[in-house]
């Protein structure tokens, strides 16, 4: 019975453990190609450290991500090139594609999907230019590294619930604030006209309640 308890009590203790994606490696044929595509890119070098037999590993990490991306030799057995569906979330897709294919970047187009939802295998069902609703999760653009390892941009501007803590609001990188803050703006911007174009002295409340409830994927104020 004791025992009982105790892998009960582990079983409830577990549930609630935090588990935070840290790393993915991607393979790469050759290291020094890599390095310069990702850093080229803009994205941070971590470490890039040599052992025994060749090994090596490079760590980078791209802009605002607490997610960091290795490889480097003898570090995988998977094939070069079969890292596909790596996704990495901005809030404007036209300001990213723009900025990506400066450094350097074989950019598609802008799409989405014909379903509506997420995306389909490869170039499947794609259609030109951003969701026509803008939905949040909607908008994609895709590039490969030198060894076509395939990564995809998705405009994510309002988080779905569940997916970030609801006690209050937080922001990667200056960015993707002054984003947030374009948007709130907008979004004030008709709440005011809403009101028969009267200044809102409470606009700092209604601004922190948008984006509060934006980020946490609550329903946001009109």
């Amino acid at each position: 019975m004791a025992i009982q308890e105790s892998n009960s009590t582990n079983s409830a203790h577990a549930d609630h453990i935090d588990m935070k994606l840290e790393v993915v490696v991607i393979p790469v044929s050759d290291v020094d190609r890599a390095k310069s595509f990702y850093t080229g890119l803009g994205w941070r070098l971590d470490a890039d450290v040599s052992g025994k037999d060749g090994f090596r590993v490079v760590q980078v990490t791209p802009p605002g991500s607490p997610c960091s991306v290795i490889f480097g030799a003898n570090v995988t057995a998977a094939s070069p090139g079969s890292a596909q569906g790596l996704h990495l979330i901005v809030t404007n897709i036209e300001m990213a594609h723009a900025a990506l294919a400066s450094r350097g970047a074989e950019m598609s187009g802008v799409f989405h999907d014909a379903g509506g939802v997420f995306h389909h295998k490869g170039a499947d069902q794609r259609l030109p230019g951003p969701h026509p609703s803008r939905t949040s999760y909607g908008s994609f653009a895709s590039f490969s590294d030198p060894d076509g390892n395939g990564w995809l941009l998705q405009e994510v501007t309002a988080r779905l619930p569940g997916r970030i803590e609801t006690e209050g609001a937080a922001f990667a990188s200056v960015g993707d604030l002054a984003e947030a803050l374009r948007r709130v703006a907008s979004a004030h911007g008709e709440h005011e006209k809403r009101a028969g174009g009267k200044h809102d002295e409470a606009w700092p409340e209604w601004y922190a309640d948008y984006l509060v409830k934006e980020q946490s994927g609550q329903t946001l104020p009109t």
